[in-house]
Order: structure tokens, then sequence, then C-alpha cells
């Protein structure tokens, strides 16, 4: 809807009457480029890229002066420095963006309780019931910005709305730091100058087939009849976007949503053809994705693979299975038998490994026949010596003859934005 460096910001005026918009999505800039720099501050105004000291690097993060010149997160180091050749690259360091995440959060959790968190840097609020206490939406949100600066001297933005789906595109066209309030009664007058690309679930391909049809902005799919749209971009999607477009969310602030997947990717130095170190690699990611299971005590029940080969095209695809999991030797099982049914590969630039469906594991029990009862126990047993003597104290011996990839270690769980 608007271009990410900012050139497209609208904020609210000061005597916005906010009190039918309750539902805030809070966005903090920049993230991992504005943690950065707040060792760097003589270097704000310059362009800044987050990313990996490697020629394969991926964008993890750039900061607006950065963006002006079309660089963002996700393309190649390379492509970033020719759009921008004077851009400082800085390193990523993740403990410090979680360590900021949760100051942010526990702001958050101070306003209200109905907190929704999208990832790391991202959250809904509800703040319906914080008015008799904090005011109206928009000194709550107010507030919540003053504070995050104050606490962390880090700016968000913060779109305020009847709906999530409205919230979370007013926090975008705010940015960087502001705030856009859209009145319940202001929704569609919002949303229908939109171009189509702006609504919840549309990538390329849905974009294409909708303009196909001259439908180039929301307002057109408001008056599209709903069965013209199932014709065009199938039964479920024609119905969810004729909602939308009409500014139809009826979606609550959900304080304990659950995780969507948990994953690992790795972006190798060079393209690579070997299938035993894919399958060393597959072995590894499948581990550390169990590892992570455990630990926040969830399993899974879809295995999923990634691959991005030389040519950047990229492929995924996934095997439900009958019962849920989170051995690692289970999924590693899984998701080879995916890469191997695949057949012939083109050279393998990056290859990941996800579990989605995720479900609370604790009270769960093993069917009568557990096929993976052996590997549970030594996973078990593996969990209990790293606890002890720190992680990789023990692992399989396969990847003791590997040397692990680039990691991306942005690989925090995922959720639906």
């Amino acid at each position: 809807m608007s271009k990410q460096d900012g050139s497209t910001r609208q904020v609210s005026s000061a005597s916005v009457d906010s009190s039918t918009a309750t539902i805030l999505h809070v966005d903090l800039d920049a993230f991992f480029a504005s943690v950065e720099l707040l060792d760097r501050p003589e270097i704000a105004h310059l362009p800044v890229v987050v990313a990996g000291r490697s020629a394969r690097s991926v964008v993890t993060a750039a900061n607006y002066p950065a963006r002006k010149y079309g660089v963002r997160s996700a393309i190649p180091l390379s492509q970033a420095l020719r759009l921008c050749p004077k851009a400082i690259v800085l390193e990523p360091h993740f403990e410090k963006y979680r360590f900021y995440s949760e100051k942010v959060m526990a702001i958050f959790d101070d306003v209200t309780p109905l907190v929704e968190r999208l990832g790391i840097d991202e959250a809904f609020l509800d703040v319906a019931g914080a008015r008799g206490l904090l005011g109206s939406p928009a000194e709550v949100g107010e507030l919540i910005r003053r504070r995050v600066h104050e606490e962390t001297a880090l700016h968000c933005s913060v779109g305020a709305a009847s709906t999530r789906f409205v919230a979370k595109l007013a926090s975008g066209r705010a940015k960087p730091d502001g705030m856009l309030v859209i009145p319940a009664d202001q929704t569609l007058a919002f949303l229908h100058p939109l171009p189509v690309g702006a609504l919840w679930g549309v990538g390329a391909a849905t974009e294409e087939a909708l303009t196909r049809r001259g439908l180039r902005t929301i307002g057109d799919i408001a008056a599209t009849p709903v069965e013209t749209l199932k014709r065009a971009v199938g039964e479920a999607s024609g119905r969810k976007l004729h909602d939308l477009a009409n500014g139809l969310d009826p979606r609550a602030v959900n304080p304990r949503a659950d995780e969507k997947s948990v994953g690992h990717e790795v972006t190798f130095e060079v393209d690579t053809l070997n299938s035993d170190e894919l399958r060393r690699e597959l072995l590894r990611q499948a581990n550390a994705v169990a590892v992570r299971l455990r630990t926040a005590g969830w399993v899974g029940r879809t295995v999923v693979l990634k691959l991005r080969y030389s040519d950047f095209s990229t492929i995924t695809r996934s095997r439900t299975l009958a019962e849920s999991t989170d051995v690692g030797r289970r999924i590693y099982e899984e998701v080879r038998s995916i890469y191997e049914a695949i057949g012939r590969h083109a050279p393998v630039r990056l290859i990941g490994v996800r579990m989605e469906q995720l479900t609370p594991g604790e009270g769960q029990q093993p069917g009568l026949w557990d096929e993976d009862e052996g590997w549970r126990e030594a996973e078990d047993t593996i969990d209990a010596v790293s606890a002890r003597f720190g992680r990789g104290a023990l692992r399989p011996a396969s990847l003791l003859r590997s040397t692990a990839p680039l990691g991306d270690p942005r690989n925090l769980p995922r959720q639906e934005h």
C-alpha cells in the first residue's frame, strides 16, 4: 500500500475522534537497523544496511535513508550495494533485538492484558478497556509511542482502527514514527482508494488475476459481486477479499495466539548439488527445530521443506503426519523423504526445514505402538546433556563431519501478519 521508505507517510490530527478505533497495531520502525544504530547514532542519518559479512548474505534490515534507494530486507547484499554503493553495512546482533523486544512488549502489557504479539517487533492491542484509566485510544497510542522512545530510544508507529486489518494498514501508512487513526465511519473512505495489493492475502499471482479483470483498487473489489470474485480467485479467497474490502474483519485480538510455525533455514556460501551435504544439513535443521519445539512445549504435525536454487527460484513442499511430533529424527525422516521425492535438483542456494500446525505438547501421550520411542529417549538424553554442558556437547555422529553453512538467525517463530 505505502512505500517502505516513508514517502507516503500520513498521520492523524490531534483532534481526531478515536472512540471507535479501539484496536491498535504497534510496529517498531526499521527495528533491527534502529537497534544497531543505538550504538552508532552519528551515522543514523546515513544509509545503513544490516547483513552478515558474506558475499552470499541477504539484507536483514535497512534504515529509512537506505530504503529511499530501493534497499529492502531479504534482497541479496550485493544487490543492495549496487542500489546504494555508499550504504554502511552493520552485522546483526539478534540477542540485542530480543532484549529490546521484551522491553517494548512489557510496555504493551502495562497498557492492556489484550496483547497479541506478531513476531519480535509488532503487536495488536485491544485498548477498549483502558479508556477509563488511560484515556482515548489515540491517547493510549501516544502514551505507547512516548514510553517506547523514553525507555528504549526506539521509535514505533501506531495504527488505530475498529478492525485488525485496517489498524495494520494504518500503522504502515504512519511510518516512520507516527500514528494514524481511522474512525469506524471513515474505514471505507480510507480503504477504497488503496491498490488491491494492500489487501491481506493478495500476493503477486492474485493481484495479477484481479487486475486482469480491471480490479485495481480495494474499492473495485468492494463493488464487485462476491460470486464474480469467487470465480476469479476461488471460493474462500473471494469471500475473504470481499469482506475485507468492505471493512469486515471480525477477528478479535487474541493474547494467546498460537505460533504458526517453527523453522530454520540457511544460505550456502557456494551453491551445492552434494546430496550428502544437503541431507546432513536437513538432519541438523530437523534436530534444531525439534529442540525449539521441546523447549517451547509444542508439537507439530506438518513438515515443510524449503529450497531456493541458484536462479533464486524457490519451492516449498509439505507433508502432514498421522500424529504430531517433537522428535528430530521423525522430522528428518519426513523432510528427507520430501527432498528425495522431488528428484533432480538444480544447484541449491538455500535450504530450510519448518514445522507447522503447532499445538501444545503438554500431556500428549504417544500412540500405543510408538515407532519413535527409541529416538525420543535418545533426544531426551541429548537435551539433558545439553542443559548441563551446553548445546552441541552431544549430537549425531553424521553431523561431526559437516561444517554449518551461513545461518539466517531471523528464524524466529512465524505468525500470521
